[in-house]
């Protein structure tokens, strides 16, 4: 007689015989499977019941993850099929289809493929985790919905949407209303907001509709099914709805908002919409509603973060963050203002847009469209009293002079420039037509910035590093005499997505303006050679901070040189 699951677990020393007879004593009350109560108590994973339960029934274990699926085994089962059921068809030879399903014990999807799909069917166990992710990959984002839309409709309204289409707003409206195109969206935003996306992407072409998440500062294309090109007018038009735009204009670009709940969480989406050759385009930006921001999760090294602290806390003056756009620079001084929020003072941003919402801080939404700019806002700011201000960037010489102004008269700014390194700053601003002397008298320090992935740890492995790596670091040299260079990579795994980078965290590059700073400065020197006088002072490059974070594991030689351009 085959051996019962729980003591298959006791024998495998996975479970006591302590927490069998608790499962036991649980099932006579409740009348659940043994292998069911374990898994909620806690004593096992899914993974390991079904790999008991595999042995037990002499069922083959499998991951669809690890299986290369032929094209052939995924159109054979309709999506339909596939989701209710939660299984994963792995293979198809001859009349006989194998499906991996994490219930042995459910009879009725065999009976039910048997009948309508005419193959013999088999079984094989994984967990419903692997299954789900399986179908995600092969069938692609809610296939099922997209069948069940594509089924519904009449043969002739089967096509590409396209602007000239000439609908009216009535069925614009009804058409984005319906239960099952909501279902559609929601499965697109629940899916980029669970593999970590900041951005979705919705373009349309000719012949197909292309979706992309942008993950860790990388946009991947997302697996979908050829037919959701035909409902790309639908799909643009349930967002469009969501976020309060009007659905019948096309023409002009559109900006709005929406509230989503997922898992329990709130989330913020930034919508854009801007007219294309074939109809619209649409980005959407997630951002929780809720973060929390310190200086210690900026993923400074403590001698930075002990420079960032000393400059924070003086009463006065001007701290300019640079980088290009995406480099992370709001979040780090979100994490300033929140670390200087305290009863005592008065917070004030001008923003645009407004990223997150700060308790406790007044954050005002920049306007041009009714003449609320910057500079004018700034000097109203100004009349309310602030201690510390911060200026969302400073774009033209009208809004520096008042930025340096309200600095000099004793307040703590906070702002940003898009320049490529910490010198460049300067320089920035001299070209805005800033002058030497106020830029010496007012800007404590310009901070340079970049965003790398952070290698996975679940599939973490040292590397050597090339020479030709290392030279263009200009670190050959100063490795010792046969000693080589290790570094990490990651090797790609389920939990990155096979990218082996999961997360992200900052490299910096901090110029005070200091002494002999504030002199080069004044002799109007070049950027270069603010360079050169500031690393002799102390200043860790981009690129020399990237590589400590390179030899502590943290990212990898190549992701340094890619946003540094090493």
């Amino acid at each position: 007689m085959p051996l019962r699951i729980g003591e298959i677990l006791v024998e495998k020393k996975i479970i006591t015989a302590e927490q069998l007879n608790i499962a036991i004593k649980e099932q006579e009350s409740t009348g659940e499977a043994v292998g069911e109560i374990l898994k909620k108590l806690g004593f096992i994973t899914e993974y390991q019941l079904l790999k008991a339960l595999a042995e037990q029934q002499g069922i083959p274990f499998v991951d669809p993850g690890e299986l290369q699926i032929d094209r052939n085994v995924i159109t054979s089962v309709p999506p339909k099929f596939v989701w209710h059921y939660k299984i994963m068809p792995v293979r198809l030879e001859g009349g006989t289809l194998t499906i991996a399903t994490s219930n042995p014990f459910d009879m009725w999807p065999l009976d039910d493929l048997e009948t309508n799909l005419g193959y013999r069917v088999e079984k094989v166990l994984a967990t419903s985790r692997s299954i789900q992710d399986a179908i995600r990959e092969y069938y692609g984002v809610g296939a099922d919905t997209i069948e069940e839309i594509l089924a519904a409709e009449k043969p002739e309204d089967k096509r590409p949407a396209c602007p000239a289409d000439g609908e009216k707003e009535k069925d614009i409206e009804k058409m984005a209303g319906k239960a099952s195109v909501i279902k559609l969206v929601n499965q697109i935003l629940e899916e980029a907001i669970r593999d970590r996306a900041t951005d979705i992407h919705i373009e349309n072409f000719r012949t197909r509709l292309r979706l992309r998440y942008r993950i860790d500062g990388i946009l991947y294309d997302t697996r979908t099914s050829g037919d959701i090109h035909s409902l790309y007018l639908a799909i643009i038009s349930r967002i469009k709805v969501m976020s309060g735009l009007d659905i019948v204009e096309r023409r002009l670009p559109q900006d709005g908002r929406a509230q989503i709940r997922v898992d329990k969480k709130e989330y913020e989406l930034r919508v854009s919409c801007m007219p294309t050759l074939y109809g619209e385009n649409l980005v959407i930006r997630i951002l929780p509603t809720t973060m929390i921001f310190s200086v210690q999760d900026l993923g400074m090294s403590p001698e930075d973060r002990d420079v960032l602290e000393d400059i924070i806390k003086k009463p006065y003056g001007i701290l300019l963050v640079t980088g290009p756009t995406g480099s992370g620079k709001t979040t780090t001084l979100y994490a300033c203002l929140s670390r200087l929020n305290t009863k005592e003072r008065k917070i004030v941003t001008i923003e645009d847009p407004i990223e997150y919402e700060l308790d406790g801080i007044s954050q005002t939404q920049v306007n041009p469209g009714i003449g609320l700019t910057f500079s004018r806002t700034l000097r109203s700011m100004l009349r309310h009293d602030p201690d510390i201000m911060m200026v969302g960037e400073i774009r033209d010489f009208e809004t520096a002079e008042i930025t340096i102004q309200t600095a000099l008269t004793g307040h703590l700014v906070f702002s940003t420039l898009h320049t490529n390194d910490a010198p460049s700053g300067i320089a920035r601003l001299m070209d805005i037509g800033v002058e030497p002397y106020l830029v010496a008298s007012s800007v404590e320090a310009f901070m340079a910035q970049r965003l790398v992935r952070v290698i996975c740890d679940e599939c973490k492995e040292p590397q050597e590093i090339p020479e030709a790596v290392l030279e263009r670091f200009g670190l050959s040299c100063s490795l010792p005499d046969g000693k080589k260079a290790v570094a990490y990579r990651g090797k790609g795994c389920k939990a990155c997505g096979n990218t082996g980078y999961r997360g992200r965290t900052g490299i910096y590059e901090i110029l005070r303006v200091d002494g002999e700073m504030k002199d080069l400065i004044l002799k109007k020197v070049s950027a270069g050679e603010l360079k050169e006088a500031a690393v002799r002072s102390g200043m860790k490059t981009l690129k020399q901070d990237g590589w400590n974070r390179v030899l502590e594991g943290i990212t990898t030689p190549e992701e340094v040189m890619r946003v540094t351009q090493v």
